[in-house]
């Protein structure tokens, strides 16, 4: 039988690539993007499938330490680990940008020990001023530019103008899923919806606006959806690109109705919009407005105002702060953001893990004792 809607994210999130190597065996070129700096609607233009890079937190680095520093972010260092296990042999190009000091890093050793057709490392300026923006759109254009030399043809302004509003539309049927959170109980679990992010970001993005509708019907009309439970939670923090900790918070009896992460509502909401102006539309959703802590804004707690908007209308009573090891970048913003939290009454659990699933498990006991709190 086909799977469809909520069977058919969970099956492609358990399958992790599986399509992207369907695709590739029609003839597709699969390029691996490691995080959300470089614009999808570029790849999507150029006819490229656009895949993010998955870590596994089932597979411990081993061989990676010999070329990384162990003290470097293990999310990073798992996807170098995939990639020499020659996880990742179905990607034709690998694009990453200077998202932190282990990315940049990472790119140079990847690139010299598991060589790709296409290779590309975008830089992208850490602070937001007129100057900062002027630069991002530079390299923009200077992307697109080496993207149509890979696939040998120009991509004109009607075809990027197509992708963005096929990803705005994807953003929309998002944004309307996120709102169906908003009820008690939700309709649709975290764990659902991160199954669903997930799965998004190894298809073709006319295939998730399939999947999305799907879903969207399902949502609206199943019987038995999430029950309520004893707290509401808000998800903020690092890349989170496996199910296992939102899962088990919502075992925890608890309903996780909201999150800031890249892979969720920090990068993949809103919309690029205006397609007349298409280059600067772009480079305020992928750079002005996202609000990544490793891009310096001002160092006023009001830069956290959305979260306190986003827990009011959720209706969060608690947030519970997610942080990798040796992420600096979210480490030094962390006492802020719970200070922010605190004085406008909104308590918060920070967990920490080094990107392993034995870790995860080892939290159960602290989120426990977090609900109660917050019930």
């Amino acid at each position: 039988m086909k799977l469809t809607g909520l069977a058919l994210a969970k099956s492609l999130y358990e399958g992790r690539d599986q399509r992207a190597r369907e695709l590739k065996a029609e003839g597709r070129t699969v390029v691996g993007y490691l995080c959300n700096f470089a614009p999808i609607e570029i790849f999507e233009a150029a006819g490229l499938v656009p895949y993010r890079i998955r870590g596994d937190m089932r597979e411990r680095a081993t061989e990676a330490n010999q070329y990384l520093e162990t003290y470097g972010c293990p999310f990073v260092r798992n996807t170098f680990e995939l990639a020499l296990k020659n996880r990742y042999d179905f990607i034709d190009g690998l694009v990453m940008s200077h998202a932190c000091d282990s990315v940049q890093r990472v790119y140079g050793i990847w690139t010299k020990y598991r060589p790709h057709a296409f290779t590309y490392l975008f830089n992208v300026p850490h602070t937001v001023t007129p100057a900062s923006e002027r630069f991002y759109i530079n390299e923009l254009k200077q992307f697109k530019a080496k993207v149509e030399a890979f696939v040998g043809k120009v991509i004109d302004d009607d075809a990027l103008r197509s992708a963005i509003e096929l990803c705005d539309g994807n953003r929309k049927l998002l944004t309307e899923l996120y709102a169906m959170r908003q009820m008690d109980p939700p309709l649709i679990s975290g764990t659902e919806m991160l199954e669903l992010l997930i799965a998004g970001t190894g298809l073709p993005a006319a295939e998730f606006r399939t999947l999305l509708n799907e879903v969207k019907a399902e949502v609206q009309t199943r019987k038995t959806g999430p029950k309520a439970k004893s707290a509401r939670l808000m998800f903020y923090g690092c890349i989170n690109d496996d199910t296992t900790l939102v899962h088990l918070m919502e075992e925890c009896s608890s309903n996780v109705v909201m999150d800031d992460t890249c892979i969720g509502v920090r990068g993949m909401l809103g919309s690029v919009g205006d397609t007349e102006a298409m280059h600067e539309s772009l480079m305020r959703y992928y750079f002005r407005d996202f609000k990544c802590p490793r891009t310096y804004r001002d160092s006023g707690v009001k830069r956290f105002d959305y979260l306190i908007e986003a827990a009011k209308q959720w209706n969060a009573q608690g947030v519970v702060l997610y942080i990798l090891s040796f992420c600096d970048t979210h480490k030094l913003d962390l006492v802020d953001v719970r200070r922010h939290l605190d004085s406008h009454g909104l308590p918060s659990l920070v967990l920490e893990d080094d990107y392993s699933v034995s870790a995860v498990e080892s939290m159960r006991t602290r989120i426990e004792a977090f609900v109660e709190t917050v019930a």
